[in-house]
């Protein structure tokens, strides 16, 4: 059992009709009144987002998950391609189940797979990434690097601002928690 005081992003839990993983969450307390924990949920099965209020002390049924190492290989119409790299079996998730997750895929990329009762579930990408700067505005004079900054557009499509010294085709460190830049790669 896990109450919502224990709740961590990418925590599976029961609740309502199907399963559920912790995406944020937040505490608050009022006056007077019992802490209470705000989370987004997304139900792993169809990928719909929910935002919910819990009260501190409520309980849920925590779900094992098995976690392995996969290596991602591409993406079609039917979804994204992976590889188990122990077992060299191949399987596909759809965009639903990926939400986010999708942004931080490069092929070959390895990443961590959650399976539950034998079938992969989601992605759990590592905390940071390494990705190639495809597009961003050119540098001008008196540009400096420690203020500002400006958007920047990845190798997957992924948008994030930059320090302006950063330039088409530079390989740079992207926090996937918070979709930040750490440093240049």
């Amino acid at each position: 059992m896990i109450t919502p005081n224990e709740f961590k992003s990418g925590v599976l839990i029961k609740f309502k009709d199907g399963i559920y993983q912790v995406l944020s969450y937040s505490r608050s307390r009022t006056a007077q009144r019992r802490a209470r924990v705000v989370a987004k949920l997304r139900n792993i099965k169809t990928g719909v987002l929910i935002e919910e209020s819990f009260e501190s002390e409520a309980k849920f049924d925590e779900v094992e998950r098995e976690r392995k190492k996969a290596q991602f290989l591409y993406h079609d119409h039917i979804g994204y391609h992976f590889m188990d790299t122990s077992t060299y079996e191949q399987f596909a998730l759809s965009e639903e189940q990926l939400g986010d997750s999708a942004l931080y895929l490069s092929d070959g990329l390895e990443i961590d797979v959650s399976y539950m009762e034998g079938l992969p579930v989601s992605v759990e990408p590592s905390m940071f990434i390494v990705m190639e700067v495809k597009e961003t505005e050119p540098n001008f004079r008196g540009d400096t690097a420690a203020g500002g900054g400006k958007p920047a557009k990845l190798a997957t499509g992924l948008v994030v601002t930059v320090p302006f010294f950063v330039k088409v085709g530079d390989k740079i460190k992207i926090d996937t928690r918070t979709n930040t830049y750490v440093e240049r790669a």
